[in-house]
């Protein structure tokens, strides 16, 4: 039984072809044709990321006593984003080809010419092209930005030409209008990432919870951005779900917190069941105006390298920006050092649709089994059997005779424990393809042997043997190898 995890950018669109047709992820109104860069979660799309959402939370607020959590409004007070910086440099370097009328961000038009140079073996060229890069993007130099495209003779994918405009800032942040705000303004805008939610509520947090520094608040929720080119399916979308993690901490402190985080997020995602040699960490060579120290994990899509979530160290530059505008005191007493001070802020940051991207492209397994004439080829999606939307499938080996009632009656003993279904249709070797194809770890079959000593077949997903087992010990046996808490476990160890 020989396995082949695709790794080329070709396995993109069986990923897309396989998450549309088995239930996970649907163009968004797709009847009028869709609309770019906006997908809905499917039956089985919405149980995975559910249950990707669960663990991050649970690892954050259960694992950790000093983290707490929030849902903070998407709309808030437009000042906010004065504050923050977004309403000001919250911008992308834009710029389009005249041939084909393409548009694209150009600093990811070097990043992908480094990341060719890399791919090429002359990492020494890709690291000066991104620092030269890096350097014109931090001066505002977007002249230079474009001479560099030039210089390294980046064409369109398209029209396969140069024929460059000149690079443009596009502000990303989406506005509205609502009822009024103030006195004198009814533009608000919809927020572009969850954490100021958490910062403006820090003292609230602090005070409620009677929490000592350092603490942390969790949060998970909608965030939206006018990309200038979606691309790569869910990967980049103009609404997307954040899960973030703001921990304030004591100045002078933040690089040892950053060092432990970083650690405990990579941990996470290798708990997760993601092999090590599809993750890595990637020092910003350009670091935000607010962080002193960045790092991105970075999965290995079928695409590439690509930031899964970033670990940032972002200083005091939040509090302190919406105390000055605010003209109220962010402050915290320290009664460890008796003093007053803005906390220091290290921030972790994972996109809940680019993590469910990398679960599912890192689950996504062909296989070929049997041989000579019995050879074929076998797909199955290798979930953590405590992320696989549905945990059990209860199938009768026939619908007469009985079987398809006691299989009935079991589905209903076990579905409050976890997530079961019942199917009955077609023969057993196309039910357990079905549910091999939506990543369910266990099927259980009722037989005739069921009928007298009410024992049952367990059948494993990934290595396809089975096992006779009770009924009476399903729930604990399937139960324990779904719980979460074999993922903590590995968090813990």
């Amino acid at each position: 039984m020989e396995n082949k995890k695709q790794d080329t950018a070709s396995a993109l669109k069986d990923i897309i072809s396989h998450a549309k047709e088995y239930g996970f992820v649907f163009p968004s109104s797709e009847i009028y044709d869709g609309l770019q860069a906006v997908y809905d979660y499917g039956q089985n799309g919405v149980e995975l990321k559910n249950n990707l959402k669960t663990v991050w939370y649970k690892a954050m607020t259960m694992l950790n006593d000093n983290v707490v959590g929030l849902d903070a409004s998407i709309f808030m007070h437009p000042l906010t984003w004065k504050a923050s910086g977004h309403v000001d440099s919250f911008n992308d370097p834009m710029i389009d080809n005249k041939d084909s009328k393409k548009r694209y961000r150009a600093d990811t038009l070097l990043e992908e010419r480094a990341a060719q140079l890399e791919d090429e073996g002359k990492e020494a060229e890709a690291k000066a092209l991104l620092q030269k890069m890096a350097k014109c993007l931090d001066a505002g130099d977007l002249e230079g930005v474009r001479q560099i495209i030039i210089d390294e003779n980046i064409k369109c994918p398209v029209s396969n030409t140069a024929n460059w405009t000149e690079v443009r800032q596009f502000n990303l942040m989406f506005s509205t209008q609502v009822g009024a705000v103030s006195e004198d303004a009814s533009l608000i805008y919809l927020r572009p990432e969850t954490a100021q939610g958490i910062f403006v509520n820090f003292l609230n947090v602090q005070k409620t919870g009677r929490m000592k520094v350092p603490f942390g608040i969790a949060q998970i929720g909608k965030a939206f951005r006018n990309e200038i080119v979606a691309r790569n399916f869910i990967f980049r979308m103009r609404e997307f779900e954040q899960m973030e993690m703001q921990f304030f901490v004591r100045p002078g402190t933040e690089m040892e917190w950053y060092a432990k985080w970083k650690e405990t997020r990579m941990k996470f995602h290798l708990a997760l069941g993601i092999p090590a040699t599809s993750l890595k960490f990637h020092d910003h060579d350009k670091l935000a105006h607010y962080a002193n120290a960045a790092v991105d994990i970075e999965y290995k899509f079928p695409f590439g390298f690509k930031e899964m979530e970033g670990i940032h160290s972002r200083t005091d530059f939040d509090l302190k920006a919406h105390q000055d505008l605010s003209r109220k005191k962010q402050q915290y007493f320290d009664p460890e050092i008796n003093e007053n001070y803005i906390p220091y802020v290290v921030e972790t940051s994972v996109g809940a649709d680019r993590l469910f991207l990398a679960i599912l492209c890192n689950a996504y397994t062909e296989e070929t089994v049997g041989e000579g004439e019995q050879e074929k080829q076998r797909v199955f999606l290798n979930f953590h059997p405590a992320l696989a939307p549905v945990k059990v499938a209860v199938l009768p080996l026939v619908k007469k005779d009985g079987l398809a009632e006691k299989a009935q009656e079991i589905t209903n003993s076990i579905k409050f424990a976890f997530n079961t279904t019942y199917d009955d249709g077609g023969a057993i070797g196309k039910r357990y393809t079905r549910q091999d194809l939506i990543g369910t770890p266990y099927c259980v079959v009722v037989d005739y042997q069921t009928m007298e000593d009410n024992t049952v077949t367990v059948r494993d997903r990934n290595t396809m043997t089975q096992e006779r087992i009770s009924i009476a010990d399903l729930k604990e046996k399937i139960g324990y190898a779904v719980s979460m808490e074999r993922i903590f476990e590995k968090l813990l160890s």
